[in-house]
């Protein structure tokens, strides 16, 4: 980021301290724990946090001006001179430089969105972009109304395109990011359940997944799964581009092999390679091609990014477990749609015979809970040889395999820490372990037991 402090007097007008001098500003500051000179200090006020009462670290640790909620009490320890902008709210104040930061960068924008995929989605995006524009991407999970905007806020000057992940909990929510970042281009990967306690339907989750569109620039694309008939209706609109594996898809994908490694397919005539796993992934790479094309890429440059790309981590990480045998950790976050899918990939892996699933519980699904659990199931069959669940929802998974495949070992634990022994035991030379559940689960640290 480089901004001047004078800019912000544009921006809020009621200030103190050297608020139009120009003073650079290199970086936004929200965790005093860290060091970051020449930095503007923006208190967040959270539900059980009011980050305010950290000014005086914050400028020790190198902040030169600061947002301040104007009816919190300035300290006294505040120096004359350092400037303070005075604000509503200093979420939505954050929010505002976001977007005036944006707009003089003027970056290409790419809003993605998604019930799954949208990580993985734009990390092909940003791969396929950055061969020809100087791309930059949301890092890890900074995808909310505080994250996107630090995102926004960490571009350098003079960055080309920007690949912004969106997510949401809530209706409304994505909405506000659309309106933020005014995206040139759209992609909604797909309709899953994912918050679908709070949203009550998945119809109500594809009406918050369109709000993306409430910023699309009016001459922008929006690309769509061809394959979700909740999404019917907008391939109607004149500016969607339909992508995915039905005939009727303006980018159709048809796959030609899928290894453990890559798969090849084709996409309007051209072949491609993608050095990922799964029938998922080969649509996802199917919106990216639909936005390359747009921005004017040719087929090369497209499997150039492809060849080159870097995922975020947690995402189908391949770790070499004990016994020679193979772990695969997915566990950065799931939903059933996307632990089907990852089922689905490791069922159709050559390079390991024996192989087993440990998969937690999935979080949000309120009263559809059970249920859906049990749903998973119908990805399970008897390519897998063993079922191992953790918590306290996905015993109805191991239950529902159990009365379809008696054949399948199946086994329920309450803590990770005695379902990573139980693992253990099972490894071989031959062995493909799957690790897959919520965020909130934290599956990931049965990596140390497993894992040599």
């Amino acid at each position: 980021m480089i901004l001047e402090v004078q800019e912000l007097s544009t921006l809020f007008t009621s200030h103190k301290g050297a608020a139009k001098d120009q003073i650079p500003l290199e970086s936004v500051l929200t965790d005093t724990r860290k060091s970051a000179s020449q930095s503007l200090f923006v208190p967040i006020v959270g539900e059980s946090f009011d980050a305010h009462e950290f000014l005086g670290e914050a400028i020790k640790q190198g902040a030169v001006a600061t947002l301040w909620q104007e009816d919190r009490e300035l300290p006294a320890l505040v120096p004359t001179d350092f400037p303070v902008f005075f604000v509503k709210d200093t979420t939505k104040a954050l929010q505002q430089v976001a977007a005036y930061y944006l707009k003089k960068v003027d970056p290409i924008v790419v809003g993605v969105t998604g019930s799954n995929g949208k990580t993985t989605t734009k990390d092909m995006v940003a791969s396929v972009l950055a061969v020809r524009f100087e791309t930059h991407k949301t890092a890890g999970n900074f995808n909310n109304h505080i994250g996107l905007p630090l995102t926004i806020l960490a571009m350098d000057p003079d960055t080309e395109a920007v690949v912004l992940e969106m997510g949401m909990d809530r209706a409304g929510e994505i909405s506000v990011l659309s309106k933020i970042a005014e995206p040139d281009h759209a992609i909604i990967t797909n309709i899953g359940e994912s918050h679908i306690e709070n949203l009550g339907s998945r119809e109500a989750i594809c009406g918050a997944k369109l709000e993306i569109k409430d910023g699309l620039s009016e001459d922008g694309l929006l690309i769509i799964d061809a394959d979700e008939p909740l999404l019917e209706a907008e391939k109607k609109e004149s500016r969607t581009t339909a992508c995915g594996f039905n005939p009727s898809a303006d980018y159709q994908a048809v796959i030609h092999e899928l290894t453990d490694d890559y798969s090849t397919f084709t996409v309007k005539n051209t072949s491609y390679r993608l050095n990922m796993a799964g029938k998922h992934n080969v649509k996802n790479a199917t919106y990216v091609i639909a936005l390359a094309e747009k921005l004017g890429l040719t087929s090369d440059q497209i499997q150039n990014g492809f060849q080159h790309l870097q995922m975020s981590s947690m995402r189908f990480e391949k770790h070499e477990g004990l016994q020679g045998s193979l772990i695969i950790n997915d566990a950065y976050n799931a939903s059933p749609t996307s632990m089907k899918a990852v089922i689905e990939v490791v069922s159709h892996l050559t390079s390991k015979t024996k192989k087993v699933l440990v998969l937690g519980d999935m979080f949000e699904l309120g009263e559809q809970s059970e249920g859906l659990h049990a749903s998973v199931a119908e990805a399970i069959d008897e390519k897998i040889d063993a079922v191992v669940t953790v918590g306290d929802h996905s015993e109805k998974i191991t239950e529902a395999v159990a009365s379809h495949y008696p054949q399948i070992a199946t086994k329920h634990f309450k803590e990770k820490k005695e379902a990573s022994h139980h693992v253990r035991s099972l490894l071989t030379p031959d062995t493909v372990v799957l690790i897959k559940a919520s965020r909130g689960m934290k599956l990931e640290e049965m990596l140390t037991d497993l894992v040599d």
